[in-house]
Formats: C-alpha cells, sequence, structure tokens
C-alpha cells in the first residue's frame, strides 16, 4: 500500500476491501471489465507494463493513465489529457435524505440511462456492487443518484452524482451526497470524491458543503494498438 490511501486509491482499493474485483497481470491490476474502466500502474512503465495493459484491456480500446503523459509505445495513441482534484470531506455534515431510496440490481437499467443523459464519469452495467448507490424517484422514474466507488482503506470515495436536467437546482445532489457520506460515516470511514479540474460548478458546490481539496492530478487517455504486433 502506498504511503496514504488517497495517494493511490485504485490500486490500494483492488489490493483491500476490492480485491474480489482485481484483474492482475504482472504490475497491472484492473477492476472486473463490468465493474469499472479503472486500473493501477506504476509510475514508470516498462514494455513488460505496457504489454500487460494492453492484454487486460485488448485492442483499440481508451485506457486511462494516472500522472504525467508518458512516451507511447509504437501503435498506441494519446486520445486526451485532463485534471481531476480529490476532495476530502473534512468538513461536510452528513445526514439521512427521507426522499432517498437504495438501489438495486434491478434499477440499473434506469441508472445507465441517467448517467448516459447526464455524464458524471464511467458507470457500468456491474459498478452497482461497488458500494451503496441511493436514488430519488419523481413519478415513478429516477431523476437523481449517488453512490460509492472505490474503497481504499478507511475512505469510500462517493461517485455517479447526477441529477436529471429537469430536476436540477432543487439541491437533490447535494442532499444525496450528504445521505452517502452518512451510510460511509456509519462504517467508520471517511468520504472523499474525485472531479474533474475544468468542472468549476461542481467543486465549487463540494467546497461549499464542506470538502477541502487534498490533491491535483492529471489523466491521460490512450488507445491501445489497433492490432497485434505480429498480426
Amino acid at each position: 500500500m502506498s504511503a496514504h490511501p488517497l495517494d493511490d486509491p485504485v490500486r490500494n482499493s483492488l489490493d483491500g476491501p476490492l480485491s474480489r474485483f482485481a484483474v492482475r497481470r504482472g504490475r497491472i491490476v484492473r477492476a472486473d471489465p463490468e465493474v469499472s474502466p479503472f486500473l493501477a500502474h506504476p509510475d514508470v512503465l516498462d514494455q513488460q507494463d505496457w504489454d500487460d495493459i494492453e492484454a487486460l484491456f485488448g485492442l483499440r480500446t481508451v485506457v486511462g493513465l494516472d500522472g504525467p503523459e508518458r512516451a507511447l509505445p509504437e501503435g498506441w495513441s494519446r486520445v486526451e489529457a485532463f485534471g481531476l482534484v480529490q476532495l476530502i470531506g473534512t468538513h461536510l455534515e452528513t445526514r439521512p435524505f427521507s426522499e432517498a431510496v437504495e438501489l438495486t440490481a434491478a434499477d440499473v437499467p434506469e441508472m445507465l440511462d441517467l448517467v448516459r443523459r447526464t455524464e458524471p464519469g464511467p458507470f457500468l452495467a456491474r459498478t452497482i456492487e461497488l458500494g451503496t448507490y441511493l436514488g430519488v424517484r419523481r413519478d415513478g422514474a429516477l431523476i437523481a443518484m449517488a453512490g460509492e466507488r472505490m474503497h481504499p482503506p478507511g475512505w469510500t470515495e462517493i461517485s455517479a452524482v447526477c441529477t436529471d436536467p429537469a430536476f436540477r437546482g432543487h439541491g437533490l445532489a447535494t442532499d444525496l451526497v450528504r445521505a452517502v457520506g452518512h451510510g460511509i460515516r456509519a462504517r467508520g470511514e471517511e468520504p472523499f470524491l474525485h472531479a474533474s479540474a475544468a468542472n468549476v460548478r461542481a467543486i465549487d458546490l463540494y467546497l461549499a458543503i464542506g470538502f477541502e481539496l487534498r490533491r491535483t492530478s492529471q489523466l491521460t487517455l490512450v488507445r491501445t494498438p489497433e492490432r497485434a504486433p505480429d498480426a
């Protein structure tokens, strides 16, 4: 484990509380591809590491690498790079939310549809297995949700925070974040989250309700080769 659980939350989750979802090859570890697209890797990648990433993700697949941009092996291509902020809920006031209901596997189709329309970040068919997800329904339709993703020891990430555009501005995201955080603290853990550095509106909201900046980082999206070297 790295010096602080949040320094490498993906590896510390997959080496710890989420080890049942880990898929390993050499020094590379990724989550089950039906659960999450994330992977953990060394800071300095050698050719074997690149080969192992390709083996785990397959050809023509976009992969997110943490840290500064790197020289890519032949056949790999850069897609884009963007900044991330990591926020911890130091002063977050948590409490239950009476409108929130716990979502289950039966809700996944609606959850996937809400994510498709709001784009809060990666959410796959089995992402719900990573932790508790809470949602709000109006007239039977799922209009907002938030849940748990990475679990480095002692911490739980709040993720998939999203609200149908027609219902924004009513504080649903804040209420859901507080409610998910309430469950996290009830287990004796602390909440944290990630946001794109460009999403100033969301960052300002999180800071206003008690989160504070812990670190910044960069995520570089790269595409694995189109074909195997000997193809």
